[in-house]
């Protein structure tokens, strides 16, 4: 597939601060890719240079093969939709999706068509004349992005749209929107901070940190191999050591807990090196195998934690103030385990991973 948008040597400074830092990366047409980083990364700043509202210091930005820098954002082909949606509460629903039509002049027979088109997509083929008040949240959503889709831009850039939702509808809607995404097959361009609405909605994410990118993947291959400390540490949850490199053959850290154990080395990392192991709570292995290729050690459960689909165990390491974080497989087997229990817990080798 060609790609709708190509950012290359990207770089915007406010002052002496610089907010984003030679970013390059593609968008292939159709696709759902998400900018994935923490408060203050240069998220928002880098989609407001797409969609031209503001000019960068050095780089450019193409859509379809053609550069828009310079352009207004009211000739770029893309539209934004902002957390706070802004529909107007004195419009119904179609005179909210017409709004930019009617700017445009498009004759009324014509407006109407692409109204009861898009409605008919974002599945509300009813509610054409209902008030924005009468509307929930999720529906609310879905008129937004029906407004947008309207008019037929190449790209669709969504600034953290689901920030102000409440947990359950952020959940319904993560669904709806990738499935919106994949039936009206324009390109999204999603800014969000919370991993979990990267990792469902997309086809590609790109991890953003002070600035920069730090990798760009598929979501399995971000959670599975991460190619950064922070993308370990912020993606998932981890439990983080600090370790010092024994060996390089075969790869061996000692933990600050005196502990020795087999792990991957992610980056390069030489012997005598100072380094961060990650264990993530899925890969611990309660009772584990005599395996040559299992680290194992003793904890002592502080707590269970019941979380409805899943539960885990929060246990110290034995002897030490260290805290390690187990997750518990929904088996009836492990239901005896309670506080004070000391348990021999186990992780393969491949699962612990050095930066």
């Amino acid at each position: 597939m060609p790609n709708d948008l190509e950012v290359e040597n990207l770089v915007r400074n406010f002052a002496a601060f610089r907010a984003v830092d030679n970013v390059n990366f593609e968008v292939e047409q159709g696709s759902f890719f998400s900018i994935l980083g923490p408060s203050g990364c240069g998220k928002t700043t880098l989609l407001r240079m797409i969609a031209g509202f503001l000019e960068p210091n050095s780089g450019d930005i193409r859509i379809r093969n053609e550069s828009v820098l310079g352009v207004p954002p009211n000739l770029r082909p893309v539209n934004l939709i902002f957390q706070h949606l802004s529909l107007f509460p004195m419009m119904d629903v179609k005179e909210n999706i017409s709004f930019g039509l009617k700017r445009r002049k498009i004759a009324q027979p014509e407006v109407d068509k692409k109204v009861n088109s898009i409605l008919q997509r974002v599945g509300l083929p009813d509610y054409g004349t209902k008030k924005i008040n009468q509307l929930s949240g999720g529906q609310k959503q879905r008129v937004a992005i029906a407004r947008a889709l309207v008019l037929e831009p190449s790209i669709l850039l969504l600034d953290e749209p689901l920030g102000a939702l409440d947990l359950k509808l952020r959940e319904q809607m993560k669904i709806e929107l990738k499935k919106l995404q994949q039936d009206v097959g324009t390109t999204f361009v999603y800014i969000t901070h919370d991993q979990s609405e990267a990792l469902v909605m997309s086809d590609q994410v790109a991890v953003m940190n002070k600035g920069a990118f730090e990798q760009i993947d598929t979501p399995k291959n971000l959670y599975t191999h991460p190619g950064t400390g922070f993308i370990a540490s912020f993606i998932g949850e981890n439990n983080e050591f600090d370790a010092q490199v024994t060996s390089t053959d075969p790869f061996k850290v000692k933990l600050d807990l005196g502990h020795e154990y087999f792990a991957r080395a992610m980056t390069p990392l030489a012997e005598g090196a100072n380094c961060k192991l990650y264990i993530r709570p899925e890969s611990i292995v309660i009772n584990p195998p005599t395996d040559e290729k299992i680290n194992t050690f003793k904890v002592v459960v502080k707590n269970v934690l019941f979380d409805g689909a899943n539960t885990k165990l929060l246990a110290l390491i034995e002897n030490t103030s260290r805290e390690i974080m187990t997750a518990l497989p929904q088996d009836k087997r492990f239901d005896y385990i309670k506080p004070g229990d000391k348990l021999d817990v186990g992780v393969f080798i491949d699962a612990c991973t050095c930066y």
